[in-house]
């Protein structure tokens, strides 16, 4: 019974290592690593070496084996206490408390081109506008017009009581006819040789005051009938029929409205694009999903020292008169030919304290050697870079980014707000943000 027993274990002895040199050459797939099936070969081999001694010799070599073996028992579970665990339970800290994968959207650099655009905030400004105010005082006796009309060059407006100047006129045209009279008779003494020449001297100083003075009684009559200096749009009436008005005292506004100025400011650097005669195009919030397109008209002559920037002119065409003065306008000037930029989409920018700067989306560096996920950039094997930028012009949705990127990179344009640099991410489409239905004022 012992030979048949010692046979098995030595069979078993051997397919336990057989298994275990197959696992080691992945020549078989074993559940157990190959050292095991090693080990347990080992110690077959032991018992069976153990069974062949005499009775005598097998008690102290058991003795020694078995001492050896809480020895190594003993210094395997020192080595796994001190030098095992300590990296069993750091790398499952870092697994746990590992910054997880952020999911973002990004989009490509990509090279458009542009025309060379200069943007700016302005302000509509009548062509001709005034305030009409009497030049004399006294009380309204007529008006003829009514807030918002339409009037041409010298339509009568308001008529202010000029009776007492009725009557200083028919005065006055009395005193001048009867000055003439007097030089007539004059010249005809002089003539005759009855009088001398200073009579007549006197009779014409005399009837030149008359005329003077006839002169300067129609003037303030006239001034009392206010008329309308040029054609355009009356605004609100701030006056009554009967009312008592003092000298500068504001009646009505007019303003003519075809064409219509925009005011607004540019940088000083801009004067090195900026001429009369480029186009312009201008939207106001008031007419939304219309563009008006002019051209500038003129260039201050000078640039403003608080702000460091000079105010310039459009002219646009306001035939429908729907551009009304003080309006908010955004105007955009073309200031040159298209040419290539490097473009992204805004929410692509962030703007700090420190510079403005993206995130580009980057394979991770194991990734990139070893042609798959990393530790570093989680299963995606993505991480972030954070880029600093200098941004141009926008238009749009995108802007200009004229340092600090290439064509075809990747920039997160939505999920910013989580990210740190060289953090992993995902890429995930359905983070996007939708496009504004307004673009927000620069």
């Amino acid at each position: 019974m012992r030979r048949p027993t010692n046979r098995l274990l030595a069979l078993l002895a051997l397919a336990l290592l057989a298994v275990g040199a197959g696992a080691q050459l992945a020549l078989i797939h074993a559940p157990a690593p190959p050292l095991v099936f090693v080990a347990a070969a080992a110690i077959l081999a032991l018992f069976l070496v153990l069974r062949s001694l005499p009775l005598g010799a097998r008690r102290p070599v058991v003795f020694v084996v078995a001492l050896a073996l809480l020895a190594a028992a003993t210094g395997g579970l020192a080595y796994f206490q001190f030098a095992i665990k300590p990296v069993i339970v750091k790398n499952f800290m870092a697994a746990a408390f590992a910054p997880k994968p952020t999911a973002v959207t990004a989009e490509a650099v990509k090279v458009e081109k542009w025309p060379p655009e200069l943007t700016a905030i302005g302000t509509l400004r009548a062509y001709q506008g005034v305030i009409i105010a009497p030049q004399a005082a006294g009380v309204v006796t007529a008006k003829h017009f009514e807030s918002g009309d339409d009037v041409e060059v010298g339509a009568p407006l308001i008529n202010i009581d000029d009776s007492v100047e009725q009557a200083d006129l028919a005065n006055g045209l009395a005193q001048l006819k009867n000055a003439e009279a007097t030089l007539a008779r004059q010249k005809t003494l002089v003539v005759q040789g009855n009088t001398p020449q200073s009579s007549v001297d006197a009779a014409i100083a005399a009837r030149d005051s008359a005329a003077a003075t006839v002169e300067r009684t129609r003037a303030v009559i006239a001034q009392k009938a206010i008329k309308a200096p040029f054609a355009g749009r009356l605004g609100l009436r701030n006056v009554d029929i009967g009312q008592y008005v003092a000298v500068g005292t504001s009646l009505v506004t007019l303003q003519q409205l075809d064409p219509i100025y925009a005011d607004f400011p540019a940088p000083e650097e801009a004067l090195r694009s900026l001429a009369v005669g480029q186009a312009v195009s201008m939207t106001v919030d008031a007419i939304p999903g219309r563009s008006f397109e002019g051209k500038i008209e003129a260039i201050d002559a000078r640039v403003s020292a608080e702000s460091r920037n000079v105010m310039a002119r459009a002219v646009f065409a306001n035939p429908d008169r729907k551009l009304l003065p003080g309006m908010f306008a955004n105007l955009t000037v073309t200031t040159g030919e298209p040419a290539s930029v490097l473009t992204v989409p805004r929410t692509a920018v962030v703007y700090s304290l420190y510079g403005d700067n993206v995130f580009v989306v980057k394979a991770a560096p194991h990734a990139r050697e070893q042609g798959g996920a990393s530790d570093n950039g989680g299963p995606s094997g993505l991480i972030v870079e954070r880029r600093f930028v200098r941004v141009g012009p926008a238009q749009g949705e995108r802007i200009a980014i004229e340092e600090g990127l290439r064509p075809g990179e990747r920039v997160v344009t939505a999920g910013q707000i989580k990210l740190q640099a060289y953090m992993p991410v995902t890429l995930d489409e359905t983070a996007a943000l939708p496009t504004p239905a307004v673009t927000a004022r620069p």
